[in-house]
């Protein structure tokens, strides 16, 4: 058996975007010692079927803590919030679990290594949204001149979900981790910790978005170990990737242009490039030409 295993999850509408993950996967040499499986959110048999001869398992997805079905409303990927904070239970046997989202890919194994790496010890390894080329982390509503109303992810989420408002300050001017990426070791205490907080989170707030904040909280508040790693390993402000002609590859826009480890069209910006694998985007390259290409994994 293969010591650590990549986990996604998809329905039928993702299916194009979980197979180019996978195939993005596979291309790597490396990837023959990884274990690739899959958690089914409302797959059609026939995709099922196609993935079953790429993949190492495909099981159903649960819903691992009951959430009424006025929130779900039939979105089963929703099941996506919840089943990637037991994914042992699904897939045991492992020593590494990586979850990558579907609409992800990947462009270097490198990232991958890090990952793995990054979570021994008994830590978390994730990326946050917060980096030199995102900009804004934070919004401020200005009053009385100098004065301002802090706004952030974490802190609204973590009102809405529930939690206190000592523990909601206490993670607001966190930078915010990025639960679509991250690696955690089989037997690491973050997955009853993390189990803990999302029952709270979906006990009071939303679905979308739960399985995050409550992992921020079970690291900001409850002070399990973590390994930040550097933003792209989990790339998600698409608009100001790079192109390196000399490297044919995908780079960070700014010095020393490292490549991108791991493409993700998170965010309702990216829906176009979801939507059509043959969207057409405009890229700036190393040397500042402008030109055209399509961000989705082709094999």
């Amino acid at each position: 058996m293969k010591e650590n295993v990549i986990i996604s999850l998809a329905d039928s509408n993702y299916y194009d975007l979980l197979d180019e993950l996978v195939d993005s996967v596979k291309r790597f040499k490396e990837s023959e010692n990884t274990a690739i499986c899959i958690l089914d959110a409302g797959l059609k048999e026939d995709q099922k079927q196609k993935l079953s001869k790429k993949v190492d398992d495909i099981k159903s997805a649960d819903w691992d803590i009951d959430v009424p079905d006025l929130k779900v409303r039939g979105r089963e990927w929703l099941k996506s919030q919840v089943s990637r904070a037991f994914l042992p239970k699904y897939f045991p046997g492992y020593k590494k679990y990586l979850w990558i989202d579907a609409d992800a890919w990947v462009n270097s194994w490198s990232a991958i290594e890090l990952y793995l790496k990054g979570c021994e010890n008994n830590k978390l390894s994730i990326a946050t949204s917060a980096d030199r080329a995102y900009g804004r982390v934070l919004r401020a509503e200005w009053v009385f001149g100098s004065f301002a109303r802090i706004k952030s992810q974490n802190y609204k989420h973590a009102k809405s979900s529930g939690f206190s408002e000592k523990i909601a300050r206490e993670v607001a001017l966190k930078p915010h981790l990025n639960i679509g990426v991250f690696a955690l070791e089989a037997n690491a205490s973050h997955w009853e910790v993390w189990q803990k907080n999302l029952r709270i989170a979906l006990k009071s707030g939303k679905i979308w978005g739960s399985e995050q904040i409550a992992m921020n909280i079970s690291i900001y508040h409850d002070g399990l170990g973590v390994e930040i790693l550097p933003a792209y390993c989990n790339w998600t402000l698409i608009q100001a990737l790079r192109y390196d002609k000399v490297r044919n590859t995908l780079v960070e826009p700014y010095l020393p242009n490292h490549q991108i480890g791991i493409v993700h069209f998170a965010g309702k910006n990216n829906d176009q490039i979801r939507n059509n694998k043959n969207f057409i985007s405009k890229v700036k390259t190393t040397e500042g030409d402008l030109i055209e290409m399509k961000l989705r994994f082709n094999n």
